[in-house]
């Protein structure tokens, strides 16, 4: 059995990573968050140790490093706002422990680079979840692709809607300097995808770039990709609203859609059997993504001409 802790434990993502340390039969001994509603943890795990001061959380940890009584801490689990990844990452390495860190592993390129070092100082390791490539229908797809690469190049529409109230652009998530906008927030892992998919990014355009949505071009060696992201509801198609549904997920290579809509809610738990596994998606796994979000981010949008999405017609009427 090992021993986890967790920071950003009252965020959204959180209890994905509880369930997922309690089916891996591990253990949570502690949790970090400076929001005290975490009764989600009475769940998975009662008996852990919670903490709302990070100051108070970091000697504990130490504390359990220098005791040497088998109550180290093996793994920090960091799913707290994207701007602090970084530094939580650094903080797991330098507390001796390997770290697992959501998406966006961080923000900006060079930041893998100064974790890179820390991983070489400390003998430690930070892993990623990139639950995407380990969806049946992702794998299945790449092993298509890999098949044919060199003979052709997929046409791809990626489509993602996942409307968000009101609350949304009042929080961290709607400070680009703190969430790194709209495609980094909700788009990354899909942009990983894309590469792990389709091969080497070639071109990085960007149509369209808001707080709420945001539309571009990417060309990868075996595909050419339009891309549109989304937290509105009005983006969403009439006939989904009109059923209740809130999210539209979509993506489809030559007019054939990728069916991923199942297996979603389990892939962390993929994630960390492959981790404990000694398979887990490290730091250089990420740069790509995250060289093309950073892209996204600072790029100008150009006008809806040549190969943008289709949705973008309804923003410009």
């Amino acid at each position: 059995m090992k021993s986890f802790t967790l920071i950003g434990a009252a965020g959204y993502i959180a209890p994905r990573h509880m369930k997922a340390i309690q089916a891996t039969e591990n253990d949570l001994v502690a949790a970090l968050d400076p929001n005290d509603s975490v009764g989600v943890i009475d769940s998975y795990f009662p008996e852990a140790d919670f903490f709302t001061e990070f100051e108070r959380f970091d000697r504990h940890i130490d504390k359990l490093r220098r005791a040497r009584d088998g109550r180290e801490i093996d793994y920090i689990s960091i799913a707290s706002p994207n701007y602090l990844h970084d530094s939580h990452a650094r903080f797991a390495l330098r507390s001796g422990a390997d770290a697992i860190c959501e998406k966006p592993l961080v923000l900006n390129p060079w930041n893998i680079d100064g974790l890179l070092d820390i991983e070489r100082d400390t003998g430690r390791k930070v892993n990623t979840i990139l639950q995407l490539r380990l969806h049946p229908a992702i794998m299945a797809m790449r092993e298509k692709v890999r098949s044919q690469t060199g003979k052709k190049k997929y046409e791809v529409d990626l489509t993602y809607i996942t409307a968000r109230g009101r609350w949304y652009l009042r929080s961290w998530k709607g400070d680009e300097k703190k969430s790194g906008g709209i495609a980094t927030n909700i788009g990354v892992h899909f942009y990983d995808m894309l590469y792990y998919v389709f091969g080497q990014l070639q071109e990085n355009v960007v149509h369209y770039n808001s707080l709420s949505k945001a539309a571009g071009y990417l060309e990868y060696a075996n595909a050419r990709v339009r891309w549109f992201l989304s937290i509105d509801i009005n983006d969403i198609p009439e006939k989904v609203r009109s059923d209740g549904q809130r999210t539209y997920r979509s993506i489809t290579a030559d007019g054939e859609e990728i069916d991923f809509t199942d297996g979603f809610t389990d892939l962390h738990t993929r994630s960390y059997e492959e981790i404990l596994a000694g398979r887990g998606f490290g730091l250089e796994d990420n740069r790509v993504a995250i060289e093309t979000v950073a892209a996204i981010r600072h790029a100008t949008p150009r006008a809806s001409t040549g190969e943008y999405h289709p949705f973008l017609r309804k923003i410009s009427e």
